[in-house]
């Protein structure tokens, strides 16, 4: 085990996390160490779980229940329904999981799913979602997210915006910041000594020598050139139609890609149940489960923990690696 257990996020108390959370310790009460920081009025009846005073204490309790270092949330929750009193309260849980983390209480972050409307709601969240505010919380401009399995690390150059306005929003400083994040990333927390990136074209057939759009000859190939030339070991623009095949991703360790959809439809089509949200460039280590809330099914006792449990086990071989462990 890490010296530092995982601090765990309660989430939104009305989705799924309680749940996994309780099912991700059962599966992983040997093999690493995490507390959850929540109310335990918010796990399922019956579930096995010991209050502790500090993240000190989980190591001992791991074995035998799921750690619980207890925040009051203003009552119990509904499963589905969102209350909006609970706003104010899942983004403390957040805060205080990122002190222990600053502090070396915990080893990373690992975050159950938050409903940013509910939190907008009840809280006047100010931030579009989970990231943005843990980079708020860390100290930093920017941030990457990456998308991980066993087979490929993806990430989206451009995320949450409309696909009219990606050609605009993909600037060369821009595609420039998310590589060197991402190529740092892998080298810290993923023990890398030399990444090889690959870098997806936006247009069809990486724009067809101009034929098909000038964006892959007038931002992104210059971009490549310059790291490469720097000693990065990056290639492209390629046809994000050739890239993901079992060949294609044997000669790289992470993909960039132009704009949401391109990173996330291979990844999710590869291994749905378990790829891992990964926040790069963070002063801490955030892991997270590539899920929602899923409302819909919250409280039936059929929630699939299989994204959380891989992004926990994530989180510690992340902070070994970095801690040199």
């Amino acid at each position: 085990m890490t010296a530092a257990p995982v601090a765990l996020t309660a989430g939104e108390p009305a989705g799924i996390g309680p749940e996994i959370a309780v099912k991700a310790w059962a599966a992983l009460s040997g093999e690493l160490a995490l507390f959850w920081i929540g109310d335990p009025r918010h796990l399922p009846a019956g579930s096995n779980w010991q209050l502790i005073a500090s993240p000190s204490e989980a190591a001992t309790v791991m074995p035998h229940a799921l750690p619980v270092l207890p925040h009051v949330f203003a009552g119990p929750a509904r499963p589905g329904q969102p209350t909006p009193a609970h706003a104010q309260d899942v983004i403390k849980v957040i805060a205080r999981a990122v002190s222990f983390a600053q502090n070396g209480a915990a080893s990373a972050v690992c975050t159950c799913p938050i409903s940013k409307k509910a939190l907008k709601d009840g809280a006047g969240f100010a931030f579009p979602g989970h990231t943005e505010y843990l980079a708020h919380l860390g100290g930093v401009p920017r941030v990457v997210m990456m998308l991980a399995c066993d087979q490929l690390r993806v990430v989206p150059a451009t995320i949450h915006i409309p696909l009219s306005q990606v050609a605009t929003a993909l600037t060369p400083d821009l595609l420039e910041q998310i590589i060197r994040i991402t190529h740092a990333g892998l080298e810290c927390d993923f023990g890398l000594t030399a990444p090889r990136l690959a870098v997806a074209g936006l247009n069809p057939h990486a724009g067809e020598g101009g034929t098909m759009g000038l964006e892959e000859a007038q931002i992104i190939a210059p971009v490549i050139a310059r790291l490469a030339a720097q000693g990065m070991d990056i290639d492209g623009p390629y046809p994000a139609d050739a890239m993901f095949h079992p060949a294609a991703r044997a000669r790289y360790d992470a993909a960039i890609c132009a704009y949401h959809d391109q990173a996330l439809i291979p990844i999710k089509t590869l291994d749905f149940d378990r790829g891992v949200n990964v926040t790069l460039g963070l002063p801490f280590i955030r892991t997270s489960p590539d899920h929602g809330t899923a409302f819909d099914v919250a409280g039936q006792g059929v929630a699939n923990p299989a994204s959380l449990i891989e992004a926990l086990r994530l989180a510690d071989r992340m902070a070994r690696t970095r801690g040199g462990g």
